[in-house]
């Protein structure tokens, strides 16, 4: 029987097996479907390979301007590019990059969990 901590919004945001003072106080049965609802909930994806990430890329029409950034970057910049073996979403690198493509948090969310996928 978990004791959860919630957000702003009213969500449950954590849970813990001992009540915790101030922050998560509420006691819930390991059934209720809150619970079960945030049990279920997919990690977020936070990293992918390159192949994943280069392909999905691609199946984004984003390759080829991408590619013309990266050859407009510091040489290291454009050597991590090249051979790193997984992009992390949070990476300077990455976040530069969908910056400057102007993508939202949102559709960098939503590129992540596509190549994941790949």
């Amino acid at each position: 029987m978990p004791y959860v901590m919630r957000n702003a919004d009213g969500d449950i945001c954590g849970l813990f097996e001992q009540r915790q003072e101030g922050s998560a106080e509420e006691h819930l049965g390991a059934d209720d479907q809150a619970v079960v609802t945030y049990l279920s909930k997919p990690l977020p994806v936070t990293a992918v390979s390159a192949r994943q990430f280069k392909l999905q890329l691609l199946a984004a029409g984003m390759l080829d301007n991408v590619d013309a950034w990266v050859a407009q970057q510091p040489r290291d910049l454009q050597i991590a590019y090249e051979y790193s073996g997984t992009f992390m979403k949070d990476s300077p690198m990455m976040v530069a990059g969908f910056t400057a493509m102007g993508l939202t948090t949102l559709q960098v969310d939503e590129f992540f969990v596509a190549a994941s996928q790949l």
